[in-house]
């Protein structure tokens, strides 16, 4: 029990690796719509071509294009390479728990084991997605901010540019850490400076790169073109799930329009955008059904495990077992977890009327999940997106055991 306990979290990892392993060895993913276009831009980057165009992000395959220049552009490769990010989360998230005070030992292990067993921090590394990068960088950044570096702030703008040319909407995360050290530390002038540093060097980040799109284009063009399409197939009348849906199924349809096909990538983003904000602003109470719709496709619909197995042969059966299981499971820890998190949102606006403390950890956690429901609530909904934040739910998940008392350090190998 010595030795268990001395080495519980290098056991949980291996543990972790292995059935990560084991799953991209027997489960053989093949890369479909959105994974299929990464893959194919991360060979083009390898053989020395085109570094996509501009109508979605694609920092993810850029990076897995070099890994591809290094090790061959074999989707074995890729999937390697997700196992091998997947570890860097669980040391990410052993370094961000060690640093937490306010919380157990006990706990500490529950929310280390929870996310290297959670089934999509398995399961994905079958996809050739943007999800586990995105995750990793994001842990790192969380890491960063909560240690005592000395250019933390330099260093945190110059990983959330690497990270909008994955997810541009991450560019937001100034926004976010300006809220955690208002609300934490009281103090406008330095929220508001280390703020501005992040946002600076994020976009000095970017620029290059929205520098070679306006270049490409002809004229002024961000990270990439794809946020008018997903903004319009999202909102407009015909939309009733908070889902994809073909932009050629909108009424009146902006796509079959000769001004619309006769249009370059940005221009066409730019209508679709003005398009969407317009109906926006036409159908307010439409527009906010969707967005919880959207909420709800994002952390309750289970069918994000389906892209996992994508022509990998497995029976029906079997797929229906997987689905069962991942779907109990999440339903077990997201549920509890938003309940706790909106009970403590409540918390957090009294401690800030009565100007008590307010611990930065919990902070972060509720401002980083309300930053990302606000992008999901006007963008899209799906599965897959709450995949970064599934550290945050599993902390505050664990809120249920030890507020509660139903656990101790003692029932967790303590």
């Amino acid at each position: 029990m010595k030795k268990l306990r001395a080495n519980y979290y290098k056991i949980i990892t291996v543990v972790g690796i292995l059935l990560s392993i084991l799953w991209i060895v027997f489960v053989n993913t093949k890369p479909y719509s959105d994974f299929s276009y990464y893959n194919s831009v991360a060979r083009q980057v390898a053989s020395g071509g085109q570094w996509g165009d501009t109508y979605t992000s694609v920092g993810y395959s850029i990076v897995l294009g070099f890994i591809y220049k290094l090790f061959g552009s074999s989707i074995m490769v890729a999937k390697i390479f997700n196992v091998v990010l997947t570890t860097l989360s669980y040391l990410l998230l052993y370094k961000i728990l060690k640093g937490i005070e306010k919380i157990s030992e006990g706990r500490k292990k529950l929310i280390y084991t929870l996310f290297v067993l959670f089934p999509s921090n398995i399961f994905y590394n079958s996809l050739l997605g943007t999800e586990i990068i995105f995750t990793t960088v994001f842990l790192l950044i969380t890491l960063v901010y909560f240690s005592e570096l000395k250019y933390k702030y330099i260093l945190i703008g110059i990983l959330t540019g690497f990270n909008a040319m994955i997810k541009p909407f991450f560019l937001v995360i100034f926004f976010a850490i300006f809220l955690v050290e208002l609300m934490s530390k009281r103090k406008l002038g330095n929220a508001i400076k280390n703020a501005v540093i992040i946002l600076i060097l994020s976009l000095i980040v970017v620029a290059p790169w929205c520098y070679r799109n306006t270049k490409l284009i002809g004229e002024p063009t961000f990270i990439s073109n794809n946020g008018g399409i997903v903004l319009y197939i999202n909102n407009n009348s015909q939309n009733k799930l908070g889902r994809w849906m073909a932009a050629s199924d909108v009424e009146n349809s902006i796509i079959k329009k000769q001004e619309y096909k006769a249009s370059n990538s940005t221009q066409k983003n730019k209508m679709l955008s003005a398009a969407a904000k317009k109906w926006i602003v036409s159908h307010p109470a439409q527009f906010v059904k969707l967005g919880f719709k959207r909420l709800v496709n994002t952390y309750l619909v289970p069918d994000d495990i389906s892209f996992t197995y994508n022509e990998a042969g497995l029976s029906s059966g079997a797929e229906n077992i997987l689905l069962s299981i991942y779907s109990l499971i999440k339903y077990i820890i997201t549920i509890p977890a938003i309940i706790i998190m909106l009970i403590l949102s409540v918390k957090v606006i009294l401690d800030l009327i009565k100007k008590r403390k307010i611990e930065s950890f919990k902070l972060y956690g509720l401002i980083c999940f309300y930053m990302f429901c606000c992008t999901y609530f006007v963008t899209e909904g799906q599965g897959r997106y709450s995949f970064p934040i599934i550290f945050i739910m599993i902390y505050f998940f664990t809120f249920i055991f030890y507020r509660n008392g139903f656990f101790n350090d003692e029932n967790l190998i303590g």
